[in-house]
């Protein structure tokens, strides 16, 4: 297979496209608050668009919905699997079970246990892999050991327009945003609410954002190309790569404003921040948008963090309330 039969073009996550998604979802997804981070010596007017609250703790539930409720009784007759570390696992098992599907997912062998068990209850059947091999199963689209329908986690067109949801209620709920920073795992999430902010708000910028330790994008685009990088697994799971997916390439570089990538020990205090001042549990994901806008490097202004999920170990969580670093 050639990676240029997967790439999702501009027009499959049109505008129209994130309408038809919203649509299809109907009331199986939240329309999470957006509220202001209780900070107030902020370098900007921050926001949170709280998709932790969705039922499955992730706004992965929007993907894979859209990509599931969209597909024929005959495509998923033979079920449904996935490659991921834990919230599209998620989300592929939480649609499956609703609909009577049976469902399975490849994960990589650092998955934390929290997402696993999370997998588990939801009567998934996992199948944990090397990194390097799970990484392959998203490269090429396939794992032979098993059948059925394939939602990829990043590029189905599908999944991106169902995360472009997400933008459509941004818009709707501050019409004069200024930015909005969007975690980067794969592009699936920050170029499907960037489809929908664009089109809504055209001057609106959006921007990526990446912890150091696992920052392709901010590589790629200082190359011009993607490249790959050395990635060192963190506490920071739902986010990172050792490279850009080739795909994902033409999207991110004609939607994306940029990425701020920003330390592990700044994802921490975030996420501390999150608990403190507003009540909110994220995992590291969900708190590097939060932790790149205290930064200031997001600009000025009105600031929406994508809070994408909330899904932390206890034992994490904890360690981080009492300032360290896991």
């Amino acid at each position: 297979m050639n990676w240029g039969d997967f790439v999702p073009t501009l027009e499959q996550i049109s505008l129209e496209a994130i309408l038809s998604a919203r649509e299809r979802l109907g009331d199986s997804v939240v329309r999470t608050p957006l509220v202001r981070l209780g900070v107030y010596d902020a370098p900007a007017d921050i926001y949170l668009k709280l998709e932790n609250l969705q039922p499955i703790g992730s706004f992965k539930l929007r993907g894979a919905g859209n990509a599931i409720r969209g597909a024929s009784r005959e495509q998923l007759a033979g079920g449904v699997f996935t490659a991921s570390a834990g919230n599209m696992a998620q989300g592929v098992a939480w649609h499956a079970r609703r609909l009577g599907v049976r469902c399975s997912v490849v994960v990589p062998d650092h998955a934390p246990e929290a997402k696993l068990a999370a997998i588990a209850r939801l009567g998934a059947d996992i199948v944990k892999v090397p990194f390097e091999q799970w990484w392959q199963v998203i490269v090429t689209h396939s794992y032979p050991a098993l059948g059925g329908l394939f939602v990829h986690p990043v590029s189905d067109p599908a999944v991106v327009a169902g995360n472009g949801t997400i933008g459509l209620e941004i818009c709707e709920d501050l019409a004069d945003v200024d930015t909005v920073v969007v975690p980067y795992g794969g592009g699936g999430l920050s170029c499907g609410i960037a489809a929908a902010v664009k089109a809504l708000r055209p001057g609106a910028r959006v921007l990526a954002c990446e912890v150091s330790t696992a920052a392709p994008l901010a590589a790629a685009l200082a190359a011009g190309e993607p490249t790959a990088i050395p990635y060192q697994p963190s506490f920071v799971d739902g986010i990172g790569s050792s490279g850009v997916l080739a795909e994902m390439w033409p999207l991110v570089r004609s939607l994306l404003d940029g990425s701020v990538t920003v330390e592990l020990a700044d994802v921490a205090a975030a996420v501390r921040l999150l608990v403190e001042r507003n009540r909110v549990v994220a995992e590291g994901a969900g708190a590097t948008a939060v932790a790149a806008a205290l930064s200031g490097r997001a600009g000025a202004g009105k600031v929406v963090c994508v809070v994408s999920g909330g899904n932390i170990d206890s034992a994490k969580l904890a360690r981080i309330l009492t300032g360290a670093v896991p």
